[in-house]
């Protein structure tokens, strides 16, 4: 009795300490890959995937996750919009914007919507998690490809 008892409080202590996350990219082969890598990682749950904006404003909602991994360019609602949606509908959730651009303009749009963090989808998958965890304790994180790109009146984001 007391080892199963130990057991259930492990296992809610456990999951209650996992991000959830939701992945919103177009592309199925992106989103299930970084669900496949990211939950390699215990600290990780992937709750939802999205193939646009709006699943995501409305995953947001429904899921109320922790980081949401928002792809930039999507139709019908891409992922500026959808960000700004959420962040005003949902204020807890903190989005990083994901795309293969690496303009830091992209960045600056993305952070005055509200978004936490950016990365690009070279990123590797322990930059990701770097990227996670460090937005989740409530920071700010630029991937070092876009980083590097930043003129120096771009480290006022």
């Amino acid at each position: 009795m007391q080892i199963e008892l130990t057991i259930k409080i492990q296992l809610l202590n456990m999951n209650s300490e996992q991000i959830r996350i939701i992945i919103a990219d177009d592309h199925q082969q992106i989103r299930e890959t970084w669900k496949l890598l990211l939950e390699q990682d215990k600290r990780f749950t992937v709750v939802a995937q999205c193939s646009n904006g709006a699943e995501a404003i409305e995953a947001a909602k429904n899921f109320v996750p922790h980081v949401i991994l928002m792809d930039i360019n999507m139709s019908p609602v891409n992922g500026f919009e959808a960000t700004r949606k959420i962040r005003s509908q949902t204020p807890t959730v903190k989005i990083i914007g994901m795309s293969v651009n690496n303009q830091p303009s992209y960045v600056r749009n993305m952070f005055k919507l509200g978004a936490k963090g950016y990365v690009t989808k070279n990123s590797s998958k322990e930059e990701m998690a770097k990227a996670i965890i460090h937005v989740y304790n409530g920071g700010q994180y630029i991937c070092e490809e876009v980083k590097n790109r930043m003129r120096p009146e771009d480290d006022q984001l």
